[in-house]
């Protein structure tokens, strides 16, 4: 028997660093917000009105980043368990022929 490339196991450590970009990504982004919240914070009354539009948006931003974030944790989550499945299997069938 012959085993090459557990395809499997490199598709859940795949999904797994997918779903690490993700978060990054996303995190990113909410930080980049957050910075620029602070910002606004400091500006005059004349700037403040201007940003408000602005502020709507990014909020919206900021939960489509918080849900990125929570499909990027489910993601990891997801290739984990490919990855130690497949990897419980191969143990299995090295067991079985050896």
């Amino acid at each position: 028997m012959e085993i090459s490339g557990n395809t499997a196991f490199y598709a859940g450590l795949s999904t797994i660093q997918t779903g690490q970009n993700r978060v990054d990504q996303a995190s990113g982004q909410i930080a980049n917000i957050t910075i620029e919240r602070s910002v606004a914070s400091q500006s005059s009354e004349a700037q403040v009105d201007r940003l408000r539009s602005v502020d709507r948006s990014q909020q919206s931003d900021l939960a489509s980043n918080v849900i990125d974030m929570a499909q990027g944790k489910f993601q990891v989550e997801a290739g984990a368990k490919v990855a130690k499945a497949s990897d419980e299997m191969l143990g299995t069938l090295i067991d079985t022929f050896a």
